[in-house]
């Protein structure tokens, strides 16, 4: 016997409509996996059951998110715009709660709109302050600190530079002194060798020589005879 055709319409028994359902879906799966086998095609498929129950078949050589953006290039449309603009709107409302928010907390902080609080909200107010104002001086003391430590350093960076200044300027001294007395003794040295190279020829050619002052030579008291 064939298979007779069924009423297109709503199950109403809840069984029936749902076996109908599971066995309807695994069908269309089916085809949908032989279309993306035989023919390459990318397919997706989302049902919902009359429960609630979500079923999803999406090809393998394709992933959800580049399927949709496929999906609106090519048909040119924006699917998202729409929760965009919900997401904006709502930002900005968000954004108006806080800014008047926070005039009014500024306010009450500086004694203004306090004449409609009970003892509970200015206790509440006065506790705010308080930690408030605790963290406003540890950020203050972190801040003094942080400039404090930085300051120290560049000082300790400069005193090692003008130690190292001085260090190099002393030794460059040094070195000038050496070479200027290495010079003088030279010279005096040289002087000396000198004249007493020329008293042994003088002796040598002049037996007679006068020595003054006391015995010793002097260079300038050479005469001729």
């Amino acid at each position: 016997m064939g298979r007779g055709k069924i009423e297109i319409k709503r199950i109403e028994n809840a069984t029936n409509r749902q076996v109908t359902y599971s066995k309807r879906r695994n069908g269309i799966f089916k085809k949908a996996q032989e279309l993306t086998v035989l023919c390459d095609a990318k397919v997706s498929l989302i049902m919902f059951s009359s429960t609630g129950k979500f079923h999803e078949f999406i090809s393998p050589n394709i992933s959800t998110k580049a399927f949709f953006d496929l999906y609106q290039k090519t048909t040119g449309t924006d699917l998202w715009i729409s929760h965009y603009e919900k997401m904006q709107e709502n930002y900005r409302r968000l954004k108006e709660i806080n800014k008047k928010l926070r005039r009014e907390i500024s306010r009450q902080r500086m004694g203004g709109d306090l004449d409609d609080l009970n003892i509970k909200e200015l206790q509440a107010l006065e506790a705010k302050m308080d930690s408030s104002l605790v963290a406003i001086r540890d950020r203050k003391y972190h801040v003094i600190k942080t400039q404090t430590d930085t300051h120290r350093k560049k000082v300790r960076n400069l005193e090692e530079r003008h130690a190292n200044l001085v260090f190099d300027l002393e030794t460059k001294l040094d070195q000038q002194d050496g070479i200027v007395e290495s010079e003088g003794y030279y010279n005096e040295a040289a002087n000396g060798a000198s004249n007493l190279h020329a008293l042994r020829l003088y002796q040598i050619h002049h037996p007679n020589l006068v020595l003054h002052h006391g015995g010793r030579f002097d260079s300038n008291d050479l005469r001729l005879a």
